[in-house]
């Protein structure tokens, strides 16, 4: 089997999600993916012509990030009418799945030369409905009906029925993300994503953003204690046009369970826009164009489970990802585990025994932020610049994503 490797990662700050409001929100999604594609090959005499293949992730596929976003992306860019791309959608994994699917293909010999990447423009996709982002998978009358077999709530009730059958308090949670600010504003003051990050500029050369923008240094228990919870407020509302509530869909599975509603905007993931891009290739073509590489991918995985818990497959899917690389926890040096709800991250670290002082050693997505399709190559790019920084070897990236899903990845630095 070929190996691939990483040769370089780049992506854009994460602005806030809001349409009027955060920095990117203006620009489109297609051409924000572009300035990342633009930066990371301006840096590495990028070859564009030789690319094989160009694998984006994106969740919600329509309006501005429909069309195959990822090609139209890349042409916005610049770059050879030869690098063909496609655009893909596993929910929250679409990152790490882009990254798997465009190593796989150099793995399998048939590539040697791929570009992952992702981009999620949250302040424009918040503004369509429902069914617009996601689809209609619920409703009668020519649509499929699966909601009586697989009953999948929202996901942050979701994340309340863990906490709730998992014993985790609010207080737990809150301190969980309390850390996570710390710890973002301590790696963006001293430089720690630097080498992965670019300037976003608009059309005539202004600087849109160059920093993260949605953090919130100072964060604190008492802050976060005063937050109303925000879940508990979906409970009655109609899940479609069946009249059927997430609370009924809740307890056909879990009949007598009260949930305790802990989560809230501290503890959950931040809604912001992004994009981000990794360059991959085989150690043949990198040394014919004077490239080292960075790192190597030494195993990937993807697993499934009960779309109702939607969010507990990252542990199995870095149990599956360790045995087939051969390891163990201890044999990884550092973890990212995206944030989407401080349950999922307190969970994992939980259920795999976890040092915590290695697992998202840089701040999570309640501090930084989560553009949905995006955010998988960002943990990718961050957690190889940090093995870097501190001279490490390995490090695991997974996260949960939405059906029950959860892709990983193993990569080693060379």
């Amino acid at each position: 089997m070929t190996d691939a490797y990483i040769i370089d990662a780049a992506r854009t700050p994460r602005g806030i999600g809001k349409a009027g409001k955060g920095a990117l929100s203006h620009i489109h999604s297609g051409r924000l993916l572009a300035k990342v594609f633009e930066a990371i090959g301006e840096r590495n005499d990028l070859k564009t012509e030789d690319i094989d293949d160009i694998v984006v992730g994106c969740s919600s596929q329509v309006g501005n990030q429909g069309g195959d976003v990822g090609r139209m992306a890349a042409l916005d860019a610049g770059w050879s009418t030869s690098a063909s791309g496609v655009t893909l959608d596993r929910f929250c994994g679409s990152g790490i799945t882009s990254a798997n699917i465009a190593a796989a293909n150099i793995m399998s010999g048939m590539e040697d030369l791929t570009i992952a990447g992702g981009v999620e423009m949250m302040s424009y996709t918040n503004q369509l409905s429902g069914a617009d982002r996601n689809g209609n998978m619920t409703v009668d009358g020519g649509n499929i009906h699966l909601r009586d077999q697989y009953p999948q709530p929202h996901q942050g009730i979701c994340a309340d029925l863990i906490a709730t059958l998992d014993g985790f308090t609010r207080e737990e949670l809150d301190a969980l993300a309390v850390e996570s600010q710390r710890r973002a504003q301590i790696a963006i003051e001293n430089g720690h994503f630097d080498k992965s990050l670019i300037a976003v500029t608009n059309d005539d050369g202004s600087v849109a953003l160059d920093r993260e923008e949605f953090p919130r240094p100072g964060t604190s228990m008492e802050s976060l204690a005063e937050l109303k919870t925000v879940f508990n407020n979906y409970m009655g509302l109609p899940i479609d046009n069946s009249g059927e509530t997430f609370d009924q869909l809740v307890k056909r599975r879990y009949p007598d369970l009260k949930i305790n509603h802990v989560h809230h905007a501290g503890n959950s993931s931040g809604v912001v826009d992004g994009a981000a891009a990794i360059i991959m290739s085989t150690k043949e073509y990198a040394d014919s164009v004077g490239w080292k590489p960075r790192a190597r991918i030494k195993a990937m995985a993807t697993i499934g489970g009960d779309p109702t818990l939607m969010l507990n497959e990252p542990g199995p899917a870095a149990r599956k990802v360790l045995k087939r690389a051969g390891m163990t926890t201890d044999d990884i040096d550092l973890i990212e585990i995206n944030e989407a709800f401080s349950v999922v991250a307190a969970k994992f670290i939980r259920d795999l025994e976890l040092d915590p002082e290695k697992v998202n050693v840089n701040g999570g997505a309640m501090a930084l932020g989560h553009p949905i399709g995006a955010t998988g190559n960002m943990l990718i790019g961050t957690v190889l610049d940090e093995l870097e920084r501190r001279d490490l070897n390995t490090g695991l990236v997974t996260m949960c994503t939405g059906g029950g899903m959860a892709p990983a990845i193993i990569i080693e630095r060379v």
